[in-house]
């Protein structure tokens, strides 16, 4: 881990600060966010994962469940169109992929998990998994 401040942060800092009406920024200027910001809360049979995604399509999110792991992928894309009259000055939007992965203090039954997608927001209502254990017999020696 680097102690200095990067490049690219300590230039844009100094530039947004001095200079944020003589100049255009680059197009592409904001970087993809570093992880998807969620909320998780639990109750007595099953947890609520709450997932900011906006811009994402439904279609380029993707779920994975997996013992007491779930991660979160998501697609964002962007497209760029110009037409011959026109120039484009200023584009905060970005594309790529981001992902986050909770572990969850007891498994999840992947079957009974249902998800939402509105306004930007993924639910996930994540049921946690019943366990019976079977009878074990402890031979005495």
């Amino acid at each position: 881990m680097s102690l200095l401040p990067s490049r690219t942060s300590l230039f844009d800092d100094l530039f947004r600060d001095m200079a944020s009406g003589f100049y255009i920024r680059p197009l592409h200027g904001d970087p993809l966010p570093s992880q998807i910001r969620l909320d998780l809360k639990e109750s007595d049979d099953n947890y609520l994962l709450q997932a900011e995604l906006p811009g994402v399509a439904k279609e380029d999110i993707h779920v994975d469940i997996h013992g007491k792991q779930v991660t979160l992928k998501a697609e964002i894309r962007q497209f760029d169109s110009q037409s011959k009259d026109e120039r484009a000055l200023r584009s905060e939007r970005y594309y790529g992929s981001v992902s986050r992965t909770v572990e969850l203090p007891v498994e999840v039954a992947p079957d009974q998990v249902s998800a939402r997608f509105e306004n930007g927001i993924l639910t996930l209502q994540l049921p946690k998994q019943v366990e019976t254990p079977a009878p074990h017999r402890v031979t005495i020696e």
